[in-house]
């Protein structure tokens, strides 16, 4: 498997953990959900540092500084120091300080962990629009509210840059997705008029950075979202593994742009430990293990069904690798995603565990 192979298709004939040395590790969806930790997964992480795989954690999450973050992680059974974690903020932070130089004023919008970035990087924080800051960085926070933004857009309307540190829409939680940092930027955006410049992921500096403190030669960037962790990936040159525990659904998935379909598939960090399947073209069909995908009559509809019995480490994501290779095939740009017809009630029963709608009786014949 390389990040120039055709996603999902090459797959790893050994564990990923045994294939790379370094996972570069999104946080929010990934490791945990809100404070709790995603079920199995810090074992899943002790398991892959035990055969030899390097970790490091790199996050669009602002509000936090590296030593809370690694707090955080050890308290979850995921030992970690400051230096083995990226945060947007960090990134943002030398951004700012490489455009404006050391001593440059500027003004945090966000949690803490924005402001103790901008001050190790040599910035001076200011706490307000009349202390003329020559940038505005804005980032996740919690606390921020409406006086937070209408500082940031005084001080953007007075000419200064404005810096996000990502564009996440939203956050997993344990309620489901919640604001994230890029609906407060949109706010600001929306009302100075001004775009402003997105430092954290997709960006490859985040990932650029980790990939020079860990000195990793072959990386495998782990996330939950497309947007962000596996387009990142890509744009960095490195592998990737989507986890379905953070926002990226079946039907997301499916329906993923080119440069955000990833290398690998599985349902959380466990994907490290275990081979993955390739997926091989069969005619027209695609075929994953027992499962095969194949064009169902009428346009964007497509059969899945599969054989009896399952091969042995089977994740029970096959089928899906199988419709997503089948359908990107048919796409090779942007496409929503396809009408599926379950052919059997195997392949009813795992559309209805991806959350994926059937289709109805599909009377065409395979060709």
């Amino acid at each position: 498997m390389s990040a120039d192979a055709a996603p999902l298709l090459a797959g790893s004939s050994a564990p990923p953990a045994q294939v790379h040395d370094v996972a570069l590790l999104d946080l929010d969806g990934v490791v945990y959900v809100g404070p709790e930790a995603v079920p199995g997964v810090p074992e899943a992480l002790h398991e892959a540092r035990r055969v030899g795989m390097r970790l490091g954690f790199v996050t669009n999450n602002a509000a936090r500084t590296p030593e809370q973050v690694a707090a955080h992680l050890s308290e979850l059974g995921v030992p970690a120091e400051a230096d083995d974690v990226i945060t947007s903020s960090q990134a943002a932070a030398t951004v700012v300080a490489d455009l404006l130089g050391a001593g440059a004023r500027v003004l945090p919008v966000g949690g803490p962990g924005v402001s103790a970035a901008l001050d190790a990087a040599g910035l001076v924080v200011v706490g307000r629009a009349e202390d003329r800051p020559a940038a505005v960085v804005q980032g996740y926070g919690r606390e921020v509210g409406w006086a937070d933004l209408a500082e940031a857009v005084v001080a953007i309307r007075n000419g200064a840059r404005h810096v996000a540190t990502n564009a996440d829409a939203t956050i997993p939680s344990p309620r489901g997705p919640l604001p994230g940092n890029g609906a407060m930027v949109g706010v600001v955006a929306d009302v100075t008029g001004q775009a402003p410049l997105v430092t954290g992921k997709p960006d490859p500096a985040m990932h650029a950075e980790c990939l020079r403190r860990t000195d990793a030669r072959r990386p495998l960037v782990v996330g939950d979202r497309l947007d962000t962790d596996i387009e990142g990936a890509r744009r960095a040159g490195a592998a990737s593994l989507l986890v379905l525990t953070g926002v990226t659904d079946a039907a997301v998935l499916l329906a993923a742009a080119p440069d955000r379909r990833p290398d690998l598939l599985a349902e959380d960090c466990t994907g490290l430990l275990r081979a993955h399947p390739s997926v091989v073209p069969d005619g027209p069909s695609w075929r994953c293990g027992t499962w095969t995908a194949h064009p169902g009559e009428g346009e964007d509809v497509l059969v899945l069904e599969t054989g009896q019995g399952a091969p042995t480490g089977d994740d029970g994501l096959d089928g899906l690798r199988a419709l997503c290779a089948a359908h990107w095939a048919r796409h090779p740009a942007d496409a929503a995603a396809p009408r599926i017809v379950a052919a059997g009630a195997p392949a009813e029963a795992a559309l209805h565990r991806w959350g994926l709608p059937a289709a109805g009786p599909d009377r065409g014949r395979r060709a």
